[in-house]
């Protein structure tokens, strides 16, 4: 099984970043040369970039009338130098949302881990590169180290709403970005561990509870949420902060809070904000079903 104790031991052993680490198991494994998948990781970088742009389409507007708009907003709020915490987090917040808005608008995007969740890990790597000035292959490396992570949560735990709750898409994909976002600004495969089990344990329990069963409400803000989270861990993992508790153990407790959420806080909309009054009428509204 893939764990991130694991990664982190291989990138110890053999001198290599967190990333390195990943990249070479994967052409190992598959027997693909590592060119080609630098190459194949770039594309995802470049579909990510677009669904940002997409996104951020003021005029964007989602079938059910839930989603779009919201990312042009905060850019534009970002742009006048108005927001709370400066261009980096504004911009950032700005991208997660679009991805999400994008994702609801049925554009394409990476799922990274779930479409669900898909706004978190471009928001965090596309804001680094730009607002770092660092060369893209940074961020198409950090795309692995994000990558390693995804795989010890899917095999430790889940990555499905369904399976885990919120927890497991936004959580997973919250993990993911810390990590890249560490590696990204110098810091250690063990620094990249850190941040993931930073993220994991601030979003234990998030149960999953989307309105009329679609991934709008609350999802496409749960991935600002996630943004927020991702850059808070690897803020204190750069600055060497420490989990108390090691990632791999905070993913089997995310696994074993899953296991316990009912099935009403697992994507089924029967839960939470979607059995709320106006989550129900919306349902409805959405649905066309009568009162």
């Amino acid at each position: 099984m893939t764990t991130v104790k694991g990664w982190v031991s291989a990138a110890r052993e053999k001198g290599l970043p967190f990333s390195g680490a990943v990249l070479q198991w994967e052409s190992e494994t598959t027997g693909v040369p590592q060119e080609e998948l630098l190459e194949h990781m770039r594309r995802n970088l470049q579909v990510m970039r677009e669904s940002c742009r997409e996104g951020e389409d003021p005029a964007l507007r989602s079938g059910s009338g839930l989603s779009g708009g919201q990312s042009a907003k905060m850019m534009e709020r970002t742009r006048r130098g108005e927001n709370l915490c400066g261009p980096f987090f504004g911009k950032a917040l700005a991208r997660a949302l679009a991805v999400a808005e994008c994702n609801a608008c049925m554009g394409r995007i990476v799922a990274s881990p779930t479409a669900g969740s898909c706004g978190i890990l471009p928001a965090a790597v596309l804001t680094t590169l730009e607002e770092k000035n660092l060369p893209e292959d940074t961020g198409v490396r950090a795309l692995f180290t994000a990558a390693g992570i995804g795989m010890a949560i899917a095999d430790g735990a889940s990555v499905s709403g369904a399976q885990g709750g919120c927890q497991a898409e936004v959580g997973a994909a919250s993990a993911m970005a810390a990590a890249a976002v560490t590696e990204m600004m110098g810091g250690t495969p063990d620094m990249c561990a850190h941040a993931c089990a930073i993220a994991l344990k601030n979003v234990l329990g998030l149960v999953c509870d989307p309105v009329a069963g679609l991934v709008e409400v609350p999802c496409v803000k749960r991935n600002a949420m996630g943004i927020a989270n991702a850059l808070a861990a690897a803020e204190m993992a750069l600055c060497g902060i420490e989990s108390r508790i090691p990632a791999d153990e905070v993913i089997l407790a995310m696994r074993r809070v899953g296991d316990s959420l009912p099935s009403s806080l697992r994507e089924t909309a029967g839960g939470g904000l979607a059995a709320t009054p106006t989550g129900q009428r919306l349902a409805r509204e959405i649905l066309g079903e009568k009162e």
